[in-house]
């Protein structure tokens, strides 16, 4: 086989948090560059944690109330914008049900990071499928094991059960890799090649070509 033929590694570290509406919208994006260049390259991505907001309740509170008190009369305004913006990668976008502390949704997907990259990325769909269209609370541990079960994930109850399990490593994660970053989402494609925000598929695309050449 010659060395033209050989596939170049695309490594992808993404900085996220599992409540933030332009991490999930960034991820679609990114799953359609990533179908549209698989032939090209192989790909490895690994989600790290981010905290939008480290010290919102355990016990969640309602998502509308939430964004009124955070940003006023705006609020509205940004939730018709994300809805246009969902429904352009074919999602609904939903501000029902709670809004609350994200650090056992970042525990999991560490958690399934130990069982493959595949499963991580598969449970990072999940739970914002779960959160941002069917007002499901991110910090419920009944979803959060639902959508660990439906990507197979082992031991996810057991896990989750005793809250330092995972800590010092999500812990350990936000100080690396989300230290020194103000917003979310994050990329850092090979290591040196970064980018934030939403952005459309053509421009992974562009950074794939970049941090491969």
């Amino acid at each position: 086989m010659s060395g033209t033929s050989e596939k170049k590694l695309v490594r992808i570290d993404v900085s996220s948090d599992t409540v933030c509406p332009w991490c999930f919208v960034g991820k679609k994006n990114l799953d359609k560059a990533i179908a549209a260049s698989n032939d090209k390259y192989n790909f490895e991505i690994i989600w790290h944690p981010f905290q939008l907001n480290p010290d919102a309740p355990k016990e969640g509170i309602d998502k509308r109330e939430y964004y009124r008190r955070k940003f006023g009369s705006q609020s509205v305004r940004m939730e018709a914008r994300m809805s246009e913006v969902f429904k352009n990668v074919g999602l609904e976008y939903s501000l029902s049900g709670l809004t609350g502390n994200t650090m056992d949704s970042h525990r999991l997907i560490y958690f399934a990071r130990q069982q493959g990259l595949d499963k991580q990325h598969d449970l990072v769909e999940e739970l914002n499928i779960g959160y941002f269209t069917q007002g499901k609370y991110i910090g419920d541990h009944k979803f959060l094991l639902e959508s660990a079960a439906k990507v197979g994930i082992e031991g996810a109850e057991e896990f989750l059960k005793d809250p330092n399990n995972g800590l010092r490593e999500v812990e350990e994660e936000l100080k690396t890799y989300s230290g020194n970053i103000t917003g979310v989402p994050y990329y850092v494609i090979n290591g040196n090649h970064k980018l934030s925000g939403g952005q459309p598929p053509e421009v992974f695309l562009r950074a794939f070509q970049v941090a491969t050449t």
